[in-house]
């Protein structure tokens, strides 16, 4: 049975309120809990891993379990605090996109542009060594392509529309002054040190 995670903070100030946490968090990443655990009753799934089940399932059972996943990581992805970027991060911040401004140009604006619902990440790709940005749609998350996330952004309505009701350019901008580049940095570290492993061993700190 997955459990639904605790959140590292109860709002962000000048970002997300308490009532977008709750509803977003106690409501929405909740039913995808529930869902899948209802879902994955008596299948090949029920006693599986969560990356085992976005990798080898579909239809409902994938929906769920990737939305429980990719709600995990945007909340690691998003701190009430600052924190600066390893030396490691910057560089691929400049390799990949030739800096932190042209990197912040380019996200915001693919994130903004994603049609509909879905979410905007940036991925480490093992064979290119390199940073890339990758929009999916709905549920869809790179991991089913052997991508590693190292940061995501949830532009579904529901995870801004309570504070910034249909701005989610503006939304967009405050997430970008809140990303947790301490998470993000370790994310790296690890996609590089252990490519998709990485993805594995983060899903089980949260539901061993």
């Amino acid at each position: 049975m997955f459990k639904l995670r605790t959140l590292p903070f109860t709002e962000i100030v000048g970002f997300i309120s308490k009532e977008t946490c709750e509803y977003h968090h106690g409501k929405h990443h909740q039913t995808y809990i529930n869902n899948l655990n209802n879902l994955i009753k008596g299948t090949e799934f029920e006693n599986k891993g969560l990356l085992d089940i976005i990798t080898k399932a579909q239809g409902g059972i994938f929906n769920n379990a990737a939305q429980v996943y990719n709600h995990d990581f945007y909340w690691d992805c998003i701190s009430p605090t600052q924190s600066a970027q390893s030396a490691a991060l910057e560089e691929a911040l400049k390799e990949s996109f030739g800096g932190i401004e042209k990197f912040k140009e380019v996200f915001l604006n693919a994130a903004t542009t994603l049609f509909g619902s879905g979410w905007c990440w940036v991925v480490y790709n093992p064979s290119s060594k390199k940073l890339e940005i990758k929009q999916t749609s709905n549920a869809q998350t790179p991991v089913s392509e052997g991508l590693i996330p190292v940061l995501v952004v949830d532009v579904w309505e529901h995870a801004y529309y309570i504070d910034y009701r249909n701005a989610r350019p503006a939304y967009l901008e405050k997430f970008f002054s809140h990303i947790n580049w301490e998470f993000v940095s370790k994310s790296l570290e690890a996609a590089q040190k252990d490519g998709i492993k990485s993805v594995a061993a983060y899903m089980d700190s949260l539901h061993a």
